[in-house]
């Protein structure tokens, strides 16, 4: 199936697995769809499944978004204390559209728990509630996995969530970043678990460090690998080091969260000469998460200016990861987007392509890893592996059983929606962006959103504006016609985004409430969470939700 051929049926609302290869423009068809929403006035739930994959999307986890936190099932005990969780219920009712990245990492047991609350919290009897569910990944690469004493993990595609959804099966085949025909070929026979002594004797022949200079990135199994490597590397460089902080806003766990996935460390350490890797797209500027280049200096302002394999001079500066709920900033790290390149983990390497890498497969412990490793690279040539073990060859073989079946229904997908005429296409898709409450070309919500947008401002800019003046909560919720508590929420945006400081917030921050953060910030960390609800009801109502708001304001903004 062809990505113009998915979008198509992702616009109907109908319920989606998309899958393909690595390569197959999976990232690029979603990125579509969920911009396509947006300009219909529709905001779309993006999750992932881990931290990382969601750092790449600019989501949340899914165990964040649906409030399960690191649990697996729930008892009705826990979905009735979800059910209390406001911003939770305010979030999961007003979502139209959920998708979920990287599924095959995914428990399916956990999966079954996101539904439950879906459903219990939407108080709709029917699977997922009623929202259109994409899932989206490849079941080929990295699977879920266990911590220590659990029960072997289960595909997401065997839990009743997933039958519940019975989502058309889009299968991309149209391959976007190998264009080499006998790496396509090896790649193909592992995914098929068909490890000739013909691809054997293909991949030993790029079993070499012949030609594989330090200019490569290496890939490994395990984090001390890596961390060695790079710092081996860093200090045998003359010159100064540099260091670069994170900057980070929000609550603990998030932050904690966004900084786990962030594939910028957390403190960059960069001299003259360093091998670097860039971890986010931009465009503009000419790099994309796993454009390779060396640090060439270091500008006045002490940023690092980077020399691409292109040649390409790049001044970079720092880049934003954040926790996003609809338009609402949750967390937010600020790092400059590189990291350390002469050595990486299999697992960080998942969502890069690579000019070219040095693999070391020797250690591989997980089905997919070796897959995964091998095809980041975009041509054979540019691929070296320093060894490799029986079980990186491996694919799990449940899942060489069920790609055939995804390939047939695909192809059934295809072909019933190929017959569909254009005109009921078209009333299919207005019909569904109805029921989600947009407009198709109708854009996010008009009149003031219009008017604000034709003067150049956003409604976060005209409650700063006012804020600026030296108004005060009250005075801006009169003002502009709106309530404290959306005011506040403006304000927490604000400060997340680094337009207004502690020092300036706490003009507006009365005597009562610095009173309160004490006593209110160790119930935020008794509860694990800054979340209202909890907190109103362990402190028995004590404050009320506009003043635990302003209290956790007070608190990331770290006012004194």
């Amino acid at each position: 199936m062809t990505q113009e051929q998915a979008f198509s049926i992702l616009n109907t609302g109908a319920n989606v697995f998309l899958t393909g290869e690595p390569g197959s423009g999976k990232t690029h068809t979603i990125n579509r769809y969920v911009e396509y929403l947006r300009t219909c006035g529709i905001e779309p739930a993006i999750t992932a499944s881990t931290g990382i994959a969601a750092t790449h999307i600019g989501g949340m986890t899914i165990h964040s978004w649906s409030g399960i936190g690191i649990r697996k099932t729930l008892s009705e005990q826990d979905l009735d204390e979800l059910s209390s969780r406001e911003r939770l219920v305010s979030r999961i009712n007003r979502t139209h559209v959920l998708i979920i990245d990287e599924i095959s990492m995914l428990d399916g047991r956990t999966l079954d728990s996101v539904e439950a609350v879906c459903r219990t919290l939407k108080r709709r009897d029917v699977p997922w509630g009623g929202m259109q569910v994409v899932f989206v990944g490849d079941f080929f690469q990295l699977p879920p996995v266990a911590r220590f004493g659990e029960e072997k993990p289960q595909f997401a595609f065997l839990s009743q969530a997933w039958q519940g959804a019975n989502p058309l099966i889009c299968y991309l085949s149209e391959q976007h970043r190998q264009e080499d025909t006998l790496f396509l070929s090896v790649l193909t026979s592992i995914r098929n678990g068909l490890i000739t002594p013909e691809v054997r004797a293909t991949l030993s022949s790029r079993n070499t460090e012949a030609g594989a200079t330090q200019e490569h990135t290496r890939l490994y199994s395990h984090n001390v690998n890596v961390d060695k490597v790079n710092d081996d590397r860093l200090s045998a460089l003359a010159g100064d080091e540099k260091k670069f902080a994170m900057e980070s806003h929000g609550g603990e766990a998030l932050v904690s969260q966004l900084k786990r996935g962030c594939l910028s460390p957390e403190l960059l350490r960069l001299k003259i000469g360093a091998r670097v890797m860039f971890t986010k797209n931009n465009f503009e500027e000419g790099f994309v998460n796993g454009t390779m280049g060396e640090v060439e200096k270091f500008s006045e302002s002490g940023g690092p200016l980077v020399r691409t394999k292109s040649g390409n001079l790049i001044a970079v500066e720092p880049m934003e990861w954040t926790i996003m709920d609809g338009s609402r900033t949750l967390a937010r790290v600020v790092q400059f987007p590189l990291r350390l390149a002469w050595a990486m983990t299999v697992h960080k390497s998942q969502g890069a392509t690579l000019d070219s890498a040095i693999v070391d497969l020797s250690q591989a412990f997980e089905y997919g890893q070796g897959y995964v490793a091998i095809s980041r690279v975009r041509a054979f040539a540019g691929l070296y592996l320093t060894g490799f073990n029986e079980r990186s060859l491996q694919v799990h073989p449940e899942i060489i059983k069920v790609d055939g079946t995804f390939r047939e229904s695909s192809e059934g997908a295809e072909e019933v929606f190929g017959k569909i005429s254009p005109d009921e296409r078209l009333k299919i898709e207005l019909n569904f962006i109805t029921v989600c409450g947009g407009k198709i070309g109708g854009g996010k919500k008009k009149r003031k959103g219009a008017a604000r947008k034709a003067r150049g401002k956003t409604t976060y800019d005209e409650t700063l504006a006012q804020f600026v003046s030296g108004s005060d909560i009250d005075a801006i919720a009169k003002a502009r016609a709106l309530t404290k508590g959306t005011i506040l929420s403006h304000l927490e945006e604000l400060v997340m985004r680094g337009k207004i400081t502690g020092t300036e917030l706490a003009r507006i921050v009365p005597a009562s409430i610095r009173k309160a953060i004490p006593e209110v910030s160790k119930v935020f960390k008794e509860l694990g969470s800054d979340k209202l609800s909890p907190a109103y009801e362990k402190l028995n109502g004590k404050y009320s939700y506009d003043d635990l708001r302003l209290v956790r304001l007070a608190i990331n903004a770290r006012v004194e």
